[in-house]
């Protein structure tokens, strides 16, 4: 199965910008700031997740190239799918979409997120938050701070995808320990009902089910790595934009096609 995360920068509610998007064609002010595929293989004893830049200078099909974040205000989350989708010749089976507030509400909903930081900083984002070495019990607002980052690292965006990928991995420590009784997924059921963007086919009992499921996955055997980039430059309308590493991206999406992303993985070195 693969799964779509979307991390919209919406400040209003990414859901009722969504759907108007899909239904009336006009375009939204929002972006994807986080765009990761999560493939969970049948036996589901772990996950694979592939961050995409979101500053990657790709093709959005219908509106030409352009950042691969901005197809989702051009198009909603069916665009966003058709982009990664022509991107990684991989089918995408389920799409999940939180805005800053589902993001904080989740975090607090699960009583907060444990993160291993391996670089500290202090955020320049709303409270400022210190982030220290080491293991940091985060709340919703710090744990938004902590994803969201970007000017505080010398690698700017690449350290901010390091951290998503690092507050994905906690969040699935958290699932595996947190979600073993009906009452969690009901609760589960609940959130993803009034906070989570879903496609037509995962409804919130299939969220929390599969949520449920993944009570089973090793954490630490997880893999989470980035989309190969070919570096940063510039667009033709003056943009700064992440240039993306077509050789790299290819056998991505071969190890992906072909069932093999365990040996993808080993033979990178992720």
């Amino acid at each position: 199965m693969n799964i779509l995360v979307i991390g919209s920068d919406s400040r209003e509610n990414a859901k009722e910008e969504n759907n108007q998007t899909i239904t009336t064609g006009q375009a939204s002010d929002q972006r994807s700031d986080c765009l990761m595929l999560i493939h969970v293989p049948a036996d589901r004893h772990k996950v694979y997740g592939i961050s995409i830049m979101r500053d990657n200078w790709v093709d959005i099909p219908g509106f030409g190239a352009s950042k691969v974040n901005s197809a989702l205000g051009l198009g909603g989350t069916p665009l966003v799918v058709r982009t990664v989708e022509s991107l990684l010749g991989a089918h995408v089976d389920h799409t999940v979409m939180l805005d800053f507030h589902g993001f904080k509400l989740l975090t607090d909903a699960l009583g907060g997120i444990d993160v291993n930081v391996t670089l500290p900083f202090t955020s320049t984002i709303e409270t400022q938050h210190q982030f220290v070495a080491g293991i940091n019990h985060l709340d919703g607002q710090a744990a938004l701070e902590f994803v969201r980052e970007r000017h505080a690292f010398v690698d700017g965006d690449y350290q901010r995808v390091r951290d998503q990928q690092t507050f994905l991995r906690a969040l699935l420590v958290k699932l595996s320990g947190g979600v073993q009784n009906p009452a969690g997924v009901l609760g589960l059921v609940q959130f993803a009902a009034n906070d989570l963007t879903v496609d037509d086919g995962f409804d919130p009992m299939s969220v929390a089910i599969l949520a449920y499921g993944l009570r089973t996955v090793d954490p630490t055997a997880s893999v989470f790595f980035t989309l190969p980039t070919a570096g940063t430059g510039t667009s033709p309308d003056g943009q700064s934009i992440v240039l993306p590493d077509y050789a790299g991206i290819g056998e991505v999406a071969a190890a992906l096609r072909d069932d093999t992303l365990p040996q993808y993985v080993a033979a990178h070195g992720y």
